[in-house]
């Protein structure tokens, strides 16, 4: 570590263009990291704050929102099977609101409509005004994001298109369903709008979309079995199942693998070439008998000092770029993920300096220092 911090502070212009190339590399991929995982919280925060493990679809309906219908009635049915704990009702449409009957979209918000029955254990946690309940069929609870829109607390929201008129009476925090704000409604309110049209829930008797269900052993062939016309999936299904959930991430997870193994050559490159300049040094070193293991270690504890020095200002800066980002960019650090790929960078530097070291074994003493055969 000794020889490794003098060399350090020697070359100073050397080793800091390298320490900014693992800077500048860092902190794309935490950008592209965090820009992923605010698109998945985008697009799916809801269904990913539920406190369930499984979801029933009909069973053709390919584990699709839009396309499953069931009757709420299969709950009790549904409970009675092994490894179920609980049970919840859900149903979602998009609709657009505002505040008046104008027809300008520039007034209008697009939002996701949640069904739910109100107390169901995946109702969101209220963190302004109260919940949505079965004595007051037209109040709606609502995502934060809208405050910024306008709309508060005994505010009137009109349906467009629609004659349904809901009454804001809360505020969720960090929900969004199909990349909109979601807006919890009764079952009831939510049948009312979906099923409007007479005919469109195919005489099944209070329609649903979709159960989520709670149990940790649960068998979901035994309960697709056991009733007729369902199809159980697991939560992460039932997620990867949502318009363009796995596209998006699948894109952004592409870019972070091309970013990754881009930035293991160009790291290998630039600590081999700076290795490989030091080659007559390493010579006289080796001739007055320091070892290929004192030389390697001086190299590795270079690359560390570099790597977790460069690594967390990348880190650094991704989180005051979060800060000074437009509030609306889908854009999420979590700091699992931060740490996962920090250490797959060190990682990523450690295995190229073995390069590096393994060309440092195989030097000549004698050749190094020029001497002709």
């Amino acid at each position: 570590m000794f020889l490794a911090w003098n060399e350090l502070k020697h070359a100073k212009l050397r080793y800091g263009m390298m320490t900014m190339i693992i800077i500048l590399i860092a902190w794309l991929v935490f950008i592209l990291s965090g820009l992923g995982n605010g698109l998945s919280t985008l697009s799916a925060a809801t269904l990913k704050n539920f406190d369930a493990q499984y979801a029933v679809y009909e069973e053709t309906a390919g584990s699709k929102f839009t396309k499953s219908m069931l009757s709420e009635e299969l709950i009790e049915e549904i409970k009675q099977q092994k490894g179920v704990d609980n049970v919840a009702a859900f149903g979602s449409s998009t609709i657009s609101v505002g505040k008046t009957k104008s027809k300008d979209a520039a007034d209008k918000e697009d939002v996701a409509l949640i069904g739910l029955e109100p107390d169901t254990y995946i109702m969101p946690k209220i963190i302004e005004g109260k919940s949505i309940s079965t004595a007051n069929k037209k109040g709606v609870v609502i995502n934060d994001t809208l405050k910024k829109a306008g709309y508060k607390i005994g505010d009137t929201l009109l349906v467009s298109n629609a004659t349904l008129e809901l009454t804001v009476v809360g505020f969720v925090k960090n929900e969004t369903f199909n990349h909109l704000p979601s807006a919890f409604v009764v079952m009831d309110t939510w049948r009312d709008y979906q099923f409007a049209a007479p005919g469109s829930d195919n005489g099944i008797k209070k329609p649903v979309q979709t159960f989520f269900l709670q149990g940790e052993d649960l068998d979901t062939a035994s309960l697709d079995h056991s009733i007729t016309g369902v199809e159980t999936v697991t939560k992460k299904e039932a997620i990867n199942g949502m318009p363009g959930y796995t596209a998006e991430n699948g894109t952004i997870m592409m870019m972070l693998a091309f970013c990754i193994v881009i930035s293991a050559f160009i790291i290998a490159v630039f600590f081999y070439v700076i290795t490989m300049q030091k080659t007559q040094q390493f010579g006289v070193m080796k001739a007055i008998g320091a070892s290929n293991g004192f030389i390697g270690r001086a190299i590795v504890s270079q690359v560390i000092l570099l790597s977790v020095f460069g690594i967390g200002i990348g880190v650094l800066l991704t989180y005051v770029t979060a800060m000074i980002l437009p509030e609306n960019m889908p854009f999420s650090l979590d700091p699992t993920l931060v740490t996962i790929y920090a250490l797959v960078l060190l990682v990523i530097a450690l295995l190229s300096s073995i390069i590096s070291v393994r060309q440092i074994v195989k030097i000549d003493p004698l050749t190094a220092l020029g001497r002709v055969e």
